[in-house]
């Protein structure tokens, strides 16, 4: 009896002329592979990780095509959440249906889970070994330069000129002071920049036609030569719009959300920590537009405030520890469950590791499950809508809010670490000079001589273990 054929390779032939010859196809273990070593090594925040895919399987292993990977990441652009783990998604659900796309985007993250839960571990542990401390304290002052950095790499693409766009600007400066002055919840200041795009788009303001918040990777000119998903390549049964699978989706994506937090609910109480953070995790993956940077005010505003999962000293020494493993910013979450189930003792104060290491777990799987749902339910509507999507107004207005957002994160950064630790009130003898040098040059370093984030994080590190030991 004659094997069924994959869907795409079908496809791939139908797609060909005659007398040309056959495109390859993909195996699954081949991806498997691949997915697993791109988990490994995907720093360099969401640019350089869509660089990397784009390298790999555009360039190299010509598994989809310039136009077909550049309109999968228009589509994640749009979507709150980590861009480059979506297109992982993507491409993955294009090449190999749904399990494709899952063990995708699993494998994008499931290393950077492990390496993060393995580094908070001996962060709360160890954290008080004078060396460790050392490390820390020259660290610090990296991570507000990298949000500097941020903020500068954002704002000059969306912003540009004050005389260009003074109501991005007006958005921009709205934000910060709305944030940083009046503590304004971060789901509101979406909500209003989103509105604001959308009444601009609608009044006919040029200055909300370029969107595009998350930064993309500019990519060289794609070499000649056919590829498993080519611009001509039909799209894949499984990848066409179906309200009988969409609603398949949807209903499955309900039931994973559902299912633990009803088991949390009926184990700790609305009123647990578990149940909390698996709350709280799910409203902040829906609300990072505009990158990781955009949504850690709001994570800080409910882990550090109102929950008391951590301490603002901790919450930058997590960042830290995110910037310098691979995988997605964001998981920059799994070290603040990591350390609030260790601080809370989910599991009582004889299971702190398991009991921090499950709050890591369900954090991650609520922050990412989204993800998921968006390509899986959106895909097949986006591969029948090549070059139709229409919301880069509300999008552009978004990522100026972000600006000040992220604007007031630095600021918040640079006075946290602009005190010594022992600091009683704002004197001149309280103010950590060192740590504010540290600061300026390591901002210098990426802006101007546009160093990378790793490099400076280790200077900086060695910097600040070598200031500690000579006092």
């Amino acid at each position: 009896m004659r094997r069924a054929e994959p869907p795409q390779a079908s496809s791939h032939r139908s797609a060909q002329h005659e007398g040309s010859p056959v495109t390859r196809t993909v195996s699954f273990a081949e991806a498997f592979r691949f997915w697993l070593r791109l988990g490994f090594i995907s720093f360099g925040g969401p640019a350089g990780q869509i660089a990397i895919m784009h390298r790999e399987l555009v360039e190299q292993k010509r598994w989809i095509s310039e136009r077909r990977f550049l309109h999968a990441l228009n589509y994640c652009m749009l979507l709150p959440g980590p861009e480059a783990q979506q297109l992982a998604i993507y491409i993955g659900w294009l090449l190999h249906r749904t399990w494709g796309g899952v063990v995708a985007g699993t494998l994008f993250v499931l290393p950077s889970l492990f390496i993060l839960i393995a580094l908070s571990w001996i962060y709360v542990a160890f954290g008080n070994v004078p060396w460790v401390a050392g490390l820390l304290y020259g660290i610090k002052p990296a991570v507000a330069a990298i949000v500097l950095q941020a903020v500068h790499r954002i704002g000059s693409k969306t912003l540009k000129k004050p005389a260009q766009a003074p109501l991005l600007w007006a958005i921009a400066v709205g934000s910060f002071v709305a944030l940083a002055v009046f503590k304004v919840p971060f789901p509101w200041l979406v909500l209003a920049a989103a509105l604001t795009g959308w009444v601009g788009q609608r009044c006919g303001l040029k200055q909300f036609a370029a969107g595009g918040g998350h930064a993309a990777a500019k990519a060289p000119a794609t070499p000649l030569g056919p590829c498993v998903i080519d611009d001509d390549t039909p799209t894949p049964a499984h990848a066409r719009f179906c309200k009988r699978r969409l609603a398949q989706v949807l209903g499955v994506g309900a039931l994973l959300w559902l299912v633990p937090v009803a088991i949390l609910v009926a184990w700790q109480g609305r009123d647990g920590a578990l149940t909390q953070m698996s709350w709280f995790f799910t409203k902040a993956a829906l609300l990072t537009f505009g990158g990781a940077y955009a949504v850690l005010p709001y994570v800080y505003q409910g882990a550090v405030e109102q929950f008391t999962w951590l301490t603002a000293a901790q919450m930058m020494d997590g960042l830290a520890l995110g910037e310098s493993t691979p995988g997605p910013l964001i998981m920059v979450v799994t070290f603040v469950a990591f350390v609030g189930g260790w601080t809370k003792q989910v599991l009582g104060p004889d299971s702190l590791f398991l009991g921090a290491t499950l709050a890591a777990v369900l954090v991650t799987w609520f922050t990412f499950l989204p993800s998921f749902l968006f390509i899986l339910a959106g895909g097949p509507l986006v591969e029948s809508t090549h070059g139709k999507l229409h919301f880069t107004a509300p999008l552009t207005a978004i990522t100026a809010a972000v600006v000040g957002v992220i604007a007031s994160l630095a600021l918040f950064f640079l006075a946290h670490i602009a005190l010594k630790v022992e600091a009683a009130g704002l004197t001149l003898a309280n103010i950590d000079f060192a740590a504010l040098a540290l600061a300026a040059a390591a901002t210098l370093a990426l802006l101007r001589f546009k160093q990378g984030v790793m490099p400076v994080l280790a200077v900086c590190a060695v910097a600040g273990l070598v200031m500690r030991y000579l006092g």
